[in-house]
């Protein structure tokens, strides 16, 4: 496997450790994320299943939303947002660095946990935020695997991390601890996981940390597949005593050439 190649074929985390000897600069793709590197250092990470930078700043408060957009818009073709944000005096740099750790750890661990195949390896290509802190692959992975088995831990379900969840009718978030109380109060049979952190303003792993105690408790689980819509059959579909327009024409010719 080189560098240059395009198409992926086995593990995540023993490619990326690949790139990272080669000092690889590109976008990993997995199954449920993107790792963005740069002289084979992460520096930036982005999974479906975990609240993007922008929205936990916004949501948190720590930044509006028309700040981080105009950032986007002034510096995301040149690959500085992060900068821009420092540089508008919007963010402090700890700030910055702060937030982006915790999304980039976050989104590591379900790109990772939730079939880390590799799929894809894109070289050359960067992500509009830029370089904040880059993070060695080496910490990205010991990070995500103590989160497992932290998680493991508490609940050996991975399911809650990712489904829709839904919670028994008697479960009460007034009488939880705030944050595990907050969490729950959130749980309605459709939102996910990280739909909560991200509602929260949290990250995504302590959310799941509480979000697997409820489901030790058996007080939240991965809510039932939705049922598909009945199939109404339409009158008279299919019957064979009503010809089609065509099939009538046909008969009606057939008779007269026989009457012939």
């Amino acid at each position: 496997m080189t560098v240059a190649a395009t198409r992926a074929d086995g593990s995540a985390p023993a490619l990326l450790d690949t790139l990272a000897a080669d000092r690889a600069t590109g976008a990993l793709t997995t199954r449920s994320g993107v790792f963005y590197l740069a002289a084979g250092h992460v520096v930036h990470v982005e999974s479906a299943h975990s609240p993007a930078l922008g929205d936990l700043l916004t949501r948190s408060g720590a930044l509006a939303p028309a700040g981080w957009w105009e950032a986007v818009e002034r510096a995301g073709a040149r690959q500085r947002v992060g900068r821009q944000l420092v540089d508008s005096g919007r963010l402090t740099t700890g700030a910055l660095e702060l937030a982006h750790a915790g999304a980039l750890f976050d989104a590591a661990y379900f790109a990772l946990a939730h079939d880390g195949t590799a799929l894809r390896f894109r070289p050359g290509v960067a992500h509009w935020l830029g370089a904040v802190r880059p993070v060695p692959v080496t910490t990205v992975l010991r990070e995500s695997c103590r989160r497992r088995a932290l998680l493991d831990r508490i609940w050996p379900d991975p399911a809650v991390d990712t489904a829709p969840l839904t919670r028994t009718p008697d479960a009460d978030p007034a009488a939880l601890p705030p944050r595990r109380g907050r969490a729950l109060a959130l749980v309605d049979g459709g939102r996910t996981a990280a739909q909560i952190a991200s509602a929260l303003a949290h990250r995504t792993f302590h959310t799941l940390v509480e979000l697997r105690r409820l489901a030790a408790a058996g007080l939240v689980a991965p809510a039932p597949p939705t049922p598909a819509p009945p199939v109404h059959p339409v009158p008279g579909a299919g019957r064979a005593d009503r010809d089609e327009p065509d099939t009538a024409l046909l008969r009606r010719l057939l008779d007269a050439l026989e009457a012939l």
